[in-house]
């Protein structure tokens, strides 16, 4: 699964990958998703690579899930098993990303709304541009937070701090994210790829093998739970975005964006 919009680029042992739809936001569309999850698992056997910088749009990380992508909502005439598997993708990706034995680093300019938050709490280290925020709006589309993200979530800033997210549903300026713990920097707009490039250069100075080793140890002592807790977090999804709430939810959203 190749598309125009995701793109790899090697310097070395660091490789840049970047996501551009050239519009809507930069939303996570189908092709997209099933594009950057091909990518990280080509990379994870990439004994070349060692850092991987992941950036979205110039102006624009993602603005979550593509509403309007009919092959997510439209789904008559499918098996349930087509259904679930459509709802699983964003899943597979985020866990591609984590599971990538090279260190990750997100740069981040814009804004991360949804799934763009979720792609970036399975990376290693997060950038944020100065003038960006966060934001978790889910619930007021009827849905949960999925794609593993609300583990995750929880790891970072803790139960208090993760229901602020998820049910307020609160805008999250850089300077709170960065004192929350949900990002590691936070870099003058336009300059958050350079500042996630000196982060992955970094680790790029120490031996490789080591810096693998200590990064999947790291991840399966904060990560032991959090499969356990979020294994049907997509089965949830669908569920929930089927109520009729939810629906309203979505139509009502669907039609102030149009306006």
């Amino acid at each position: 699964m190749t598309t125009d919009s995701v793109t790899i680029e090697r310097d070395g042992a660091l490789a840049r990958v970047r996501f551009d739809r050239g519009g809507s936001l930069n939303a996570f569309d189908q092709d997209t998703i099933l594009a950057l999850t091909e990518v990280a698992q080509s990379l994870q056997s990439d004994l070349s690579i060692h850092a991987v910088v992941l950036t979205g749009a110039a102006d624009v990380f993602a603005a979550g899930i593509d509403l309007k992508d009919g092959r997510m909502w439209q789904q008559e005439g499918m098996s349930d098993l087509e259904k679930r598997e459509i709802f699983y993708r964003g899943v597979r990706l985020c866990q591609a990303w984590e599971d990538m034995p090279q260190v990750t680093v997100v740069a981040m300019e814009g804004f991360a709304i949804g799934a763009g938050c979720a792609l970036a709490l399975a990376c290693d280290f997060r950038i944020l541009a100065e003038n960006a925020f966060l934001q978790v709006p889910e619930v007021k589309i009827g849905l949960n937070l999925q794609w593993g993200a609300l583990p995750r979530l929880i790891t970072l800033v803790g139960p208090a701090k993760a229901k602020r997210i998820c049910l307020l549903c609160e805008r999250l300026p850089a300077k709170d994210a960065l004192s929350w713990g949900l990002v590691d920097d936070v870099a003058p707009a336009g300059q958050t790829q350079t500042r996630a490039e000196e982060w992955a250069r970094k680790t790029l100075e120490m031996p490789a093998t080591t810096v693998r080793m200590v990064k999947e140890g790291i991840n399966a002592t904060a990560n032991a739970l959090h499969r356990a807790t979020a294994f049907a977090d997509a089965d949830q999804s669908q569920l929930s975005g089927a109520f009729a709430e939810a629906v309203a939810a979505r139509d009502a959203f669907a039609n102030k964006s149009k306006g």
